[in-house]
């Protein structure tokens, strides 16, 4: 299978902590490290594990943090297909709390591929699927040629001029849910996750329904990246040709088994 992610990158410090510390407090963080991570990367990881390769059609600050996020997503399995931008490579803090919920702080302007990057872009028009999380119209209309297009609404200023096959988002976050709103005709299947508690789609066709959490491999870990690994796994789902139901279902179990590991990587689920 052939898949892809147009999307963004962020370079993630992550520390453990007891709680988010108040305003005016200091908190003591332990076992920090980081990553090459956002929702571009991290689905772009998810979609190789379980296809066995894909490409990744981004943009990296000409600066450290650009190369070691080229060698790390490497080293991750991705064919990574990256503009570089003459800017820092956006950074982002993650506290991650004793109840496994994550709290994040962006650092920079986030770096997105452009259409006239010189980029591999007709390759696209070869992916059975395409997620995209980030990019500029052109760069929509490129990911547009792909079989099947699932998009977050995060993106929806590059969407107007395309129509997506699936809309994912969370239905706790605000800024989502508005973006949502405004993409809703143009989309066979718009799914709203509700993070540990499921959640619910409906089709164009005027079907809908609800799904219940996936049960993990072990305790909840870390959230950071569940909901990316879900749009991942419904993503590689649709390009496979599996109903609406079944998409779903591998894509909670990739979100379940994501929380169940350190890091966005540690405990993603894998083709075997």
């Amino acid at each position: 299978m052939r898949v892809a992610v147009v999307g963004h990158v962020e370079w993630v410090d992550f520390a453990l902590v007891d709680h988010v510390p108040r305003a005016g407090e200091i908190v003591n963080g332990h076992d920090p490290w980081a990553e090459p991570a956002g929702g571009g990367a991290v689905a772009a990881v998810q979609l190789a594990r379980l296809a066995g390769s894909a490409s990744f059609f981004t943009a990296l600050g000409d600066d450290d943090l650009g190369e070691r996020s080229r060698t790390r997503l490497a080293e991750l399995g991705v064919a990574l297909h990256a503009a570089r931008r003459s800017e820092m490579t956006r950074r982002a803090f993650t506290f991650l709390d004793a109840s496994g919920e994550r709290t994040i702080t962006t650092l920079g302007r986030r770096l997105q591929p452009r259409g006239k990057d010189a980029l591999p872009w007709a390759a696209l028009a070869e992916a059975d699927a395409v997620y995209f999380t980030a990019g500029d119209a052109e760069a929509a209309r490129y990911a547009r040629a792909a079989r099947v297009l699932v998009v977050t609404p995060r993106a929806a200023g590059a969407l107007e001029a395309v129509s997506a096959d699936a809309i994912v988002y969370s239905a706790g976050d605000d800024a989502e849910r508005d973006a949502a709103a405004a993409l809703l005709g143009e989309a066979r299947l718009v799914v709203a996750t509700e993070g540990t508690t499921g959640g619910s789609w409906h089709s164009a066709s005027g079907l809908s329904g609800r799904w219940e959490p996936a049960p993990a491999p072990g305790p909840l870990i870390d959230q950071y990246g569940a909901g990316d690994c879900f749009a991942a796994g419904l993503t590689f789902a649709l390009a496979a040709g599996r109903s609406t139901a079944d998409a779903i279902a591998l894509a909670a179990r990739c979100g379940a088994w994501c929380a169940s590991g350190r890091g966005p990587y540690e405990g993603q689920l894998r083709k075997a």
